[in-house]
């Protein structure tokens, strides 16, 4: 991520609202200077830290767009790799052995008897190694001292441009204690990166999707941690993946006494490094829907399966049914399917904890038997269950659905089909109007 220093020049704020103001991603002058860039630390592979540093310095000289430069540079050296070379004692057991001998320099005095090279020296053949090699590994655990391995991604400057900007608008988010999100379609992965980095939220359900609160510092009187303001700017590219957004940063930046909102929505040019996940998250659950596909789908049924399109909002936390089977001719006839597979024990743990908070009678689980789970460690909870010794029956699942639909819904009324009239052959001697 961005450092304040990098962020600050490009912020503009009035007395309630804050902006940033991005790079122009067409400008060809940022195009060069973005090329300049990936083909000099290419160039330093192999190199040191410090010496990456140096050209970098060098590079930019006297440039009024220093901050900019520098901003890009660091998006690159962030996902570069600088590896600590190898030594044959570590760094610190040579530091440790030399400064024991206290400050000592370059020529010898009445009160410094032995000169800088000749307490190497001495460490050295204590250490049983060579002078070159104490002096080379004294500080090679230091970042200035580290190699550059890998360059990082294969980068163009579109990209370059593009992930810089993706970069201050998270930073932005280093300052804020409070978000208020609203986002509709493809929110799946909102909630995995919600709990990866272990953000507090509350979330109500809207008309066509879901607004989401997240607090940052529990005192109101607590504006000087970022701490809460790193997380959320590291989850910030988690929303770029939602079909639509909107954001509302409560922000308290250094350059405001008051605190200012910041606004963002999915009409931003903005573009996620994160990935998507795929369409299934187990072999288990592929294989139920193509078998529900096979034997149940298109005109087969008269249940439509979705995948991962029903959260269950719990506090402050989620579930999201692995399935959800909703009835062609009465959306409001749904059924959840959660498959509990091959699971972690503590996983399993807060699985079965979240179905008990749910109190969810339209939940069907479909419980793996090797998981060692008795039918009554659910007894408590209000959904159905079935268990599977290798993987779901697909038509035993459907019984079960039909079951659990009319309980809960009640009997299913069938359409009439409407009567259509067949044209009436005309006769030979009918002519057409």
């Amino acid at each position: 991520m961005l450092t304040a220093d990098l962020i600050t020049p490009r912020l503009r704020w009035t007395s309630t609202t804050l902006t940033i103001e991005l790079l122009d991603e067409q400008d060809l002058r940022w195009h060069q200077i973005a090329g300049e860039l990936i083909a000099l630390l290419h160039n330093q592979v192999g190199c040191s830290f410090g010496s990456w540093t140096q050209a970098l310095e060098a590079y930019i000289g006297d440039s009024l767009n220093y901050v900019v430069m520098r901003g890009l540079a660091k998006v690159l050296s962030d996902a570069a790799t600088f590896t600590p070379p190898a030594t044959h004692v570590s760094p610190t057991v040579i530091r440790e052995r030399l400064f024991s001998y206290g400050p000592v320099f370059e020529a010898r005095d009445v009160f410094h008897t032995q000169t800088h090279s000749e307490v190497v020296q001495d460490a050295a053949a204590e250490l049983g190694l060579s002078k070159e090699e104490v002096e080379a590994a004294l500080f090679a655990d230091r970042p200035s001292h580290t190699i550059l391995t890998d360059a990082g991604p294969p980068w163009t400057p579109a990209d370059l441009l593009a992930r810089y900007n993706l970069e201050l608008t998270r930073g932005v988010l280093y300052w804020a204690s409070q978000l208020r999100i609203d986002v509709a379609g493809s929110y799946k992965d909102l909630w995995k990166y919600l709990k990866l980095f272990k953000l507090m939220f509350w979330a109500t359900q809207e008309a066509e999707g879901y607004h989401l609160e997240l607090d940052g510092p529990i005192s109101p009187f607590v504006h000087a941690t970022t701490r809460y303001g790193r997380a959320f700017a590291a989850f910030m590219p988690a929303l770029l993946l939602c079909e639509r957004w909107r954001l509302a940063a409560e922000v308290h930046p250094p350059v405001s006494f008051n605190a200012l909102t910041y606004r963002l929505d999915s009409s931003s040019t903005l573009r996620s490094h994160f990935k998507r996940s795929g369409p299934f998250d187990s072999r288990l659950e592929s294989d139920f829907a193509q078998e529900f596909e096979d034997k149940f789908g298109g005109k087969r049924g008269h249940w439509l399966l979705i995948r991962e399109s029903e959260v269950l909002l719990l506090g402050d936390t989620v579930m999201i049914p692995d399935f959800v089977l909703i009835d062609k001719q009465d959306e409001t006839r749904k059924i959840l399917i959660e498959l509990v597979g091959f699971w972690h024990p503590n996983y399993l743990k807060r699985k079965v904890e979240k179905v008990r908070a749910a109190h969810c009678q339209h939940l069907l689980l479909l419980v793996y038997e090797g998981l060692n789970l008795a039918p009554d460690a659910f007894q408590d909870t209000e959904s159905e269950v079935i268990f599977f010794p290798r993987k779901p029956v697909v038509r035993e699942v459907m019984e079960a659905v039909e079951a659990m639909a009319e309980r809960v819904y009640g009997p299913r009324v069938k359409r009439e089909k409407r009567e259509t009239k067949k044209p009436r052959a005309r006769g030979k001697s009918e002519k057409r109007s």
